[in-house]
C-alpha cells in the first residue's frame, strides 16, 4: 500500500508543478496537497523527480529551495542556464527561460551547474 501512495504522491506532485506558473517550495506543495502525503514523502518525490530530469531546484536569494518543471532536461544533463526571478513582495519565483545570461570563468575552472537567481519586484506587485 505504501508504494501506491508514493506513486500517487509522485503523480500529484508532478502535476502540481507542471500546472504551476511559478516555482514551489516543499512547504507550498504540502499545503496545496492537503494531507495526500507527508513532508518526508514530498522531499523523496522531489529528489526522485530531480534525478529523473523532470524538475529542477532553485535556490532563492533568501535561501529557500523551490522546484520547477524542466523544459529541456534529461537524466544525463540538466540545462538551467536561465534567470530565476524571485519577487521580494509576493515571494513567487519564476523561470525566465528566454533569458540566458553569459559569464566567463578562467580556463582552469569547469562548470558543473549554474543557478542564476535575481531578486526584485515582479510586474504583479510593482
Amino acid at each position: 500500500m505504501k508504494q501506491t501512495r508514493n506513486t500517487q504522491a509522485k503523480t500529484e506532485i508532478f502535476k502540481l508543478l507542471e500546472q504551476a506558473e511559478v516555482a514551489l517550495s516543499p512547504a507550498e506543495i504540502l499545503d496545496t496537497l492537503q494531507g495526500l502525503c507527508d513532508r518526508v514523502t514530498i522531499y523523496r518525490v522531489l529528489d526522485r523527480l530531480t534525478e529523473e530530469g523532470a524538475i529542477h531546484k532553485i535556490a532563492t536569494v533568501e535561501g529557500v529551495i523551490k522546484y520547477a518543471i524542466c523544459q529541456q532536461c534529461t537524466i544525463e544533463k540538466h540545462h538551467h542556464n536561465h534567470i530565476h526571478f524571485t519577487c521580494e513582495r509576493c515571494q513567487n519565483t519564476t523561470c525566465m527561460t528566454d533569458i540566458e545570461p553569459s559569464f566567463t570563468l578562467p580556463k582552469n575552472y569547469k562548470v558543473k551547474a549554474v543557478n542564476f537567481t535575481v531578486s526584485g519586484i515582479c510586474p504583479e506587485c510593482g
